[in-house]
């Protein structure tokens, strides 16, 4: 059958022009250019050409609606291909795109910039050599995992980009198999390094931060832990927080228990101050009183912090313990009272010497001319009453001016051992002639005290004194006065109060029950002349020569007294070493009073004696005194005429008699330059205060004598006596 004999096909059904292009291209849509119920154009018997015709040009409108999906689909992959280059481009992160092989395919301005800095750096070609060593494992087995899971991370990988910098970030690798129209699929790798830099250097600063920070924090714990002051933190509840050591000493309880207790249970004063937490930062409270847990009261200094803060307030109390400064500033105006009043002594002393040097003078004077006025008077019973008078009170002013010299001299007194018991019993003995009947005497003797090294005399006037204050001050009314003696070591506290040092010490105890004594009374009760008795019934100088005799020792008084409860006075003598007692003090030379003739025992005129005084009541007195036996004067009140008359006649003076405190001149001055003149002429010094110092540089300048004033005359006349005639 040939082609026009064979049977032309039918027509092709019209294409619906107004079917969407994506209707046409559905998988589930109808053939391409036909409706589903589209019917042949070209009936079966028709001609077969027409038929045929019309089935070319609907396979030609078919290529045609074939061709605008083509070209559709290919403008819809170019604009993605666009759309992933802009994006592939523009995100901000270093983005490779890797083969199987390591090879960089492709990669974004970012990875260049990160990988490829310089034109002199690496080639951005292989992506593997810029890992550091230390993570090629981990970044190889990441991409192991990418292949298998489809996407791998790896966190800090250190990517070596020359040799002064390297980069640090977290590698994201994402795997996409890539099929081929011939041969098995290739893998490729979209890589993403995020850049950790930043973030670790913030991570690092912020580690840095949280370690000072934690620093800080042990820091101010060591600090709040060592410091000296009691620290406190309360909340706004006012409940402790915070409880340092120093706290748990102060108020005696341990940190566990302290911790959630009120404030007001260490601290009740300072709970009001809080309420000024919102007016200020800061607040020194002052001293306060804290209570320990066992009630006892306790002087505080306190000072308050206050901290605002978004998680709540804080209150920090700073609490300084007041005890020990309290008890040092008491010492202190202890000590400077003692300071005070030592000066204060000092002072009066100094001034009671220099009374009691001039009222030697003149009490020499007045007993030097009683003397003569009796020897005038001899046929005059009236006169001789009255100058026997007169020279008992010269007597008693004397003794008042030895008893002014015990207190203001400074100079060593005569020690030797004494017996406790026995300087005790003496001066029981004398104080039981003048003790009412009323008034008892109790003495304490303990047994195997060590003998004192003193001058008993003057330690037997300091306790006659003390025992003759405690009874006139129990006055009338029965009592007892206790007389005691014990070996004590005073605290060191007691030693610094009274100006001792630390060591044992032997003390002499007089106690009374008398009326007592108040504060102020008993800062001036050592004062000389200053008394509570009425007028013309005490002198005022018992306590005063107490003290002397204590100061001389190198010891001292202290006493003890309220009103109503009585009085009790301490002597406080050093117990000295053995070797002191060993020590030999010199005597004073001094002639023995002999009884002399009136007349004198050698013709007159022929022994010169030459008197120097700067009182010249007292060069008149022994002018006269010594011319009515015999002997020639020559007195002299300036000691710079009397060596020029020494000078001018040496054979012509046969003793020289010569005070030795004068203005200006000193006895003992006088002394050496009378020896250079005559180195045979025999000097006595005459001086009211005698010490062992003026007495050692008397003897070793050649004073063959010293004279007391003031002395009897019959007493001077002897030591006159047995100088003019060895």
């Amino acid at each position: 059958m040939s082609s026009s004999d064979r049977p032309l096909p039918p027509p092709l059904p019209a294409i619906d022009d107004g079917l969407p292009l994506h209707a046409l291209l559905s998988p589930g849509g109808a053939p391409l250019g036909l409706s589903a119920e589209t019917l042949p154009l070209v009936p079966e018997d028709e001609d077969p050409l027409q038929a045929l015709v019309a089935e070319l040009r609907n396979y030609q409108h078919e290529l045609e609606l074939q061709n605008e999906v083509l070209n559709y689909s290919q403008a819809v992959a170019e604009s993605a291909s666009e759309r992933f280059e802009t994006l592939f481009a523009s995100i901000p992160l270093p983005l490779l795109v890797l083969d199987e092989f390591d090879m960089v395919v492709q990669a974004n301005a970012m990875a260049h910039r990160a990988f490829q800095p310089t034109e002199k750096d690496r080639l951005l070609v292989n992506f593997k050599p810029f890992v550091h060593e230390s993570d090629t494992q981990r970044v190889a087995m990441a991409f192991e995992q990418a292949k298998a899971t489809g996407r791998a991370e790896v966190h800090e990988v250190l990517f070596q980009i020359n040799e002064q910098y390297e980069l640090c970030g977290d590698l994201h690798i994402s795997g996409v198999a890539v099929h081929q129209q011939n041969g098995p699929a290739t893998w490729q790798y979209l890589c993403a390094v995020v850049n950790q830099g930043p973030l670790l250097a913030e991570r690092k600063t912020l580690q840095e931060r949280n370690q000072q920070l934690h620093t800080s924090e042990r820091r101010l714990e060591s600090v709040i832990n060592s410091s000296l002051d009691a620290i406190i933190c309360v909340d706004q509840r006012q409940h402790i927080t915070v409880f340092n050591p120093t706290a748990a000493a102060l108020f005696l309880c341990s940190p566990q228990d302290a911790l959630g207790s009120p404030l007001d249970r260490f601290l009740p004063d300072a709970t009001q101050a809080l309420a000024f937490a919102s007016l200020t930062t800061q607040a020194v409270l002052g001293e306060m009183t804290g209570m320990t847990v066992t009630g006892r009261e306790i002087p505080v200094e306190v000072s308050v912090s206050f901290e605002h803060h978004s998680s709540g307030d804080t209150t920090t109390i700073f609490a300084r313990d007041l005890t020990s400064r309290k008890r040092a500033d008491a010492q202190r105006n202890a000590l400077e009272t003692q300071l005070r009043e030592s000066h204060k002594m000092q002072a009066v002393g100094t001034m009671a010497g220099g009374i009691a040097h001039d009222f030697n003078n003149i009490v020499g004077a007045i007993l030097g001319n009683v003397e003569l006025a009796k020897a005038d008077s001899a046929g005059n019973p009236a006169a001789m009453e009255s100058l026997r008078e007169i020279e008992k009170a010269g007597r008693r002013a004397r003794d008042l001016v030895r008893q002014i010299l015990t207190f203001s001299r400074n100079d060593k007194p005569e020690r030797r051992p004494v017996q406790v018991q026995e300087v005790m019993s003496d001066t029981a003995r004398l104080l039981r002639v003048t003790l009412p009947p009323f008034i008892g005497l109790q003495l304490l003797e303990p047994d195997n005290l060590p003998p004192l090294m003193a001058d008993p005399t003057q330690v037997e006037q300091a306790l006659f004194n003390l025992c003759n204050n405690a009874m006139q001050a129990i006055g009338n009314q029965r009592d007892i006065i206790q007389m005691q003696a014990m070996r004590i070591a005073p605290d060191s506290y007691q030693c610094e109060r009274l100006g001792l040092p630390v060591a044992e010490y032997l003390a002499f105890i007089v106690q009374d029950s008398g009326p007592g004594m108040d504060a102020v009374t008993q800062r001036r009760i050592f004062e000389p002349f200053f008394t509570t008795k009425p007028v013309g019934q005490g002198t005022g100088l018992g306590l005063s020569v107490v003290h002397g005799v204590m100061r001389t020792h190198g010891g001292a008084v202290d006493v003890h007294s309220e009103l109503g409860q009585g009085s009790c006075f301490t002597l406080y003598f050093p117990l000295s070493d053995r070797h002191d007692a060993d020590v030999d003090f010199a005597e004073p030379i001094a002639a023995k009073p002999v009884a002399l003739p009136a007349e004198p025992l050698e013709p007159s005129g022929s022994r010169h004696v030459m008197y120097v005084d700067d009182d010249q009541a007292l060069v008149f007195l022994f002018q006269r005194l010594l011319r009515r036996r015999g002997y020639q004067v020559s007195g002299f009140t300036d000691p710079h005429e009397a060596m020029e008359a020494l000078q001018d006649a040496p054979s012509r003076y046969d003793l020289i008699v010569t005070d030795y405190n004068m203005p200006g001149f000193s006895g003992v001055d006088l002394l050496k330059q009378a020896l250079q003149i005559n180195p045979q002429l025999p000097i006595a010094l005459a001086s009211g205060y005698v010490t062992a110092e003026i007495e050692q540089a008397a003897i070793a300048a050649g004073a063959k004598a010293l004279i007391h004033k003031p002395n009897d005359v019959q007493d001077f006349c002897t030591t006159v006596h047995e100088l003019l005639n060895p």
